[in-house]
């Protein structure tokens, strides 16, 4: 016999599975409280039961994401096969894999919620913690920080590049992922040290 706990986890778990759908067919103003209560199969009042509002909702579709995400990040982090390197590329394409496959949910996960930013901040850190130990094994600890936040700020601006198309042109004539593989060549073989100075390796230092 099921529990109302068990009972209460199964709807939660189908109103974000319905929200998650309705983002990738319409984007934010395809979801509302009654839309996905009504494709859930659920009471009209039901989705209020567990989410106050909207943004609640979407908040907790994000922090579902990340949590995944820091799922998918530890089995790389454990897969002994693949040389470190090949670990990190592999990290930043999972992540450009969100962008491409559910670029709105891709959205939700890096803006500011109205309701609970620390909630979705949280969330974002316990992927993080897992992507880290992956630069280190590359860079160095002392470079993991300033290094992996590049690194992800560079897999961002691939995913906003090849969202507006401008990837694979007669321009630019590079896929997304190998500017991807390109941000780990760099960090690996990238020499001197990355400071809260700013100083740059040696071989990318500007004028």
């Amino acid at each position: 016999m099921t529990s109302r706990s068990d009972s209460a986890a199964a709807t939660r778990r189908a109103l974000l599975d319905v929200t998650a759908e309705l983002l990738d067919e319409g984007g934010p103003d395809a979801v509302t409280l009654r839309a996905v209560g009504a494709r859930a199969g659920v009471s009209r009042g039901a989705p209020y039961g567990h989410f106050a509002d909207k943004d609640e909702l979407l908040t907790a579709v994000a922090i579902a994401s990340w949590q995944r995400l820091a799922v998918q990040l530890a089995a790389l982090r454990a897969d002994a096969e693949l040389a470190p390197h090949q670990r990190l590329t592999s990290a930043l394409l999972a992540m450009l894999e969100i962008a491409r496959s559910h670029p709105h949910l891709h959205a939700l996960m890096f803006r500011v919620p109205k309701g609970d930013p620390a909630a979705l901040a949280t969330a974002a850190l316990t992927s993080q913690d897992e992507f880290l130990p992956m630069v280190a094994a590359v860079a160095g600890e002392h470079r993991a920080r300033p290094l992996g936040a590049l690194l992800l700020s560079g897999t961002l601006g691939v995913a906003g590049m090849e969202r507006a198309g401008q990837l694979e042109t007669e321009k630019w004539q590079v896929t997304g992922d190998e500017l991807v593989a390109l941000l780990t060549d760099l960090v690996r073989t990238s020499g001197g040290a990355v400071t809260s100075g700013a100083v740059l390796p040696s071989s990318v230092a500007l004028g």
